[in-house]
């Protein structure tokens, strides 16, 4: 077990050693350091609590609409903006890296072993209703 584990920390190592981790470090200190997207975030979360507020309600609060759109609009304030764009897809890229190895761990271990599905929801795969032909008869 504890070649195993190290095995693990190395493999850790390396991921954290490539290429996609040390573009979304860089994005990610890109971000943090933005005046422009703090103050975003700062508005964008008062947006949320506002939103949740009237989400209560559901879209007989007065004010849901407008509360959703204010949460939208700010939001895609934030995603035009370049250094969050590109934070956003290293953050994609990252995550890609990540599922790509678990799958391999999993396929190394066996063809049938279950890997949770890297779509977004609603995707196929075990327990989201899509057919992974595992034979638990829980998939579509």
């Amino acid at each position: 077990m504890a070649g195993l584990l190290l095995h693990a920390y190395e493999l850790g190592d390396m991921i954290n050693g490539s290429a996609e981790v040390a573009d979304y470090l860089y994005w990610k200190a890109v971000v943090d350091r933005d005046d422009e997207v703090r103050a975003l975030i700062k508005r964008f979360d008062k947006a949320k609590e506002l939103y949740a507020e009237c989400e209560r309600f559901g879209r007989f609060h007065p004010d849901f609409n407008d509360a959703k759109d204010k949460v939208k609009a700010i939001e895609r304030e934030l995603d035009d903006m370049e250094c969050v764009s590109r934070f956003k897809a290293a953050e994609r890229e990252v995550d890609q890296l990540l599922f790509t190895v678990s799958q391999s761990i999993a396929g190394a271990v066996s063809e049938t072993i279950k890997v949770p599905g890297n779509e977004p929801a609603g995707g196929g795969g075990c327990g989201a209703g899509g057919s992974c032909s595992c034979g638990s008869g829980g998939c579509g």
